[in-house]
C-alpha cells in the first residue's frame, strides 16, 4: 500500500509518539509498503508551541500538503496528531470524501488543563471528540483507553498497542562497560522522559526513598525541579545506547504520569530488566498487573519499594510480548475503514478561531 502519515510530532523531537511512528513506519517499509510522512520538519515555516518551545508547529502547510497528497495518490491516510498539520489533513480528506484514520496518543485535554487551568477540560474534550469522530477509526493505545474514550463520546475506537526494540533495550547492557550511575548511592530510582508538568515528575521527587532519585531527560520544568529538589540527580537527555544503559543500570523505573495513554518507556525499562513503579491509571493498569514486572499503587512510594523485591528476569520476559512487527500489522489492518468522512459540528468555528490567533504570524510570513 501507499500510505500517507501526517504528524505534528516528528524528529528531531524525541518522545513516545515519535518513537511509535518511527518504529511502525520502519516495520511497514520492511513489509514492502511505501510511506510518505508529512511533518513540521519538511521545510515548513514553523512557530514554537506556547509553553513548550522545543515543539514546532507548521500552521501554513495546507497548500503544499494538498499538492503532496495528490501527487502521491495514497491508498490510505493516517492522521497521527491533532495539531495544525492534522487539522489541515482532516479538512482535505473531508473535502475530498477520502477515508482516513486517526490515533489518540496522549490525553491532551489533561495536558492543556495542567498548563492552562482556566480552560475547561470539557471544551478540550469536545474539540478532540469532534476531530476524531470525523474519521473512520481512532486507534488508541489500550483497551482501558477504549473504555475511557467511549465514556467521553468517541466513536469507532480500536486498541493499537506499542512495541519495544529489544535489540536496543536489552538486559545485557546492564553495567557494561561500567555502571552509568557510578558514584551515586543505590538503590537507583529513575524517571526517563520529557520533563514537563503533565508528566507529574514532582510526585516522584517529593517522596522519601532509600538511595537516590534520578531524572533523565529535558523539558520546560527542568530548571524548576532542579532548584526545588537539589538532592535529586538531573542527568539531561540521553539517546541511543546511552539511553538504553540508563534504563538497564537503574534498580527501579518510576512512572508517575497520570496523563499518558500507554507509556512506551514502561516496556523499554522492562526490556532491560528494570521493574516499573506506577500509579494505577491508563497505561500502567494495562501493562503491569499480574506481570511480576512492576507494581502499581495509589501510594507510589509503596510501589517503588515493592519493585525492589522483584526478579529482573520477569520484567524481561514480560517485555518480550511486545513486538513492533505485531504492532505494525495491527496498524496496517486498521487503515482502510469503509465509511465516508463527514463534517463535525463546531469544527468550522474552531478553525476560524485558530486562523484569528495565527493571523499575526501569517502577516509575518508574508
Amino acid at each position: 500500500m501507499k500510505i500517507v502519515i501526517v504528524t505534528d510530532a516528528w524528529k528531531p523531537q524525541m518522545n513516545g509518539v515519535v518513537r511509535t511512528l518511527e518504529m511502525t513506519i520502519n516495520s511497514l517499509k520492511k513489509s514492502g509498503h511505501i510511506i510518505e510522512v508529512i511533518s513540521p520538519s519538511d521545510g515548513y515555516w514553523t512557530i514554537p508551541l506556547p509553553t513548550y518551545p522545543d515543539i514546532k508547529l507548521a500552521p501554513f502547510a495546507k497548500s503544499d500538503m494538498k499538492k503532496r497528497i495528490l501527487a502521491f495518490q495514497p491508498d490510505a491516510i493516517h492522521i497521527a496528531t491533532e495539531g495544525p498539520l492534522g487539522l489541515s489533513a482532516r479538512s482535505l480528506c473531508i473535502k475530498w470524501g477520502k477515508p482516513f484514520t486517526t490515533s489518540y496518543h496522549t490525553k491532551f485535554p489533561e495536558y492543556i488543563k495542567a498548563r492552562f487551568p482556566f480552560i475547561p477540560i470539557r471544551l478540550s474534550y469536545k474539540f478532540m471528540r469532534n476531530f476524531h469522530n470525523s474519521g473512520g477509526r481512532t486507534m488508541v493505545t489500550t483497551e482501558s483507553m477504549v473504555d475511557f474514550l467511549k465514556d467521553k463520546g468517541f466513536n469507532n475506537l480500536s486498541a493499537w498497542a506499542r512495541g519495544v526494540d529489544t535489540s536496543q533495550f536489552h538486559p545485557e547492557k546492564r553495567f557494561k562497560p561500567k555502571d552509568v550511575y557510578e558514584g551515586i548511592e543505590r538503590p537507583i530510582f529513575v524517571n526517563v522522559g520529557r520533563v514537563a508538568v503533565e508528566k507529574n515528575i514532582e510526585a516522584f521527587l517529593k517522596i522519601d526513598l532509600p538511595g537516590s532519585k534520578v531524572v533523565v531527560g529535558d523539558g520546560p520544568q527542568l530548571n524548576y525541579l532542579k532548584e526545588k529538589y537539589p538532592d535529586a540527580y538531573f542527568l539531561g537527555a540521553k539517546f541511543g545506547n546511552d539511553l538504553s544503559r540508563h534504563f538497564a543500570d537503574a534498580d527501579v523505573f518510576v512512572f508517575p504520569s497520570k496523563t499518558d495513554t500507554f507509556g512506551l518507556v514502561i516496556i523499554e525499562a522492562m526490556a532491560t530488566g528494570t521493574p516499573v513503579a506506577a500509579y494505577p491509571v491508563t497505561g500502567p493498569v494495562d501493562i503491569i498487573p499480574d506481570s511480576k514486572a512492576g507494581s502499581i499503587n495509589e501510594d507510589i512510594r509503596d510501589a517503588c519499594l515493592a519493585c525492589l523485591e522483584l526478579d529482573r528476569k520477569d520484567a524481561i520476559a514480560h517485555a518480550e510480548k511486545y513486538s513492533w512487527d505485531a504492532v505494525s500489522k495491527v496498524f496496517y489492518n486498521y487503515l482502510t475503514p469503509d465509511y465516508k468522512p463527514k463534517h463535525q459540528k463546531h469544527m468550522f468555528l474552531i478553525s476560524y478561531i485558530l486562523k484569528l490567533i495565527l493571523f499575526p504570524y501569517n502577516l509575518l510570513k508574508k
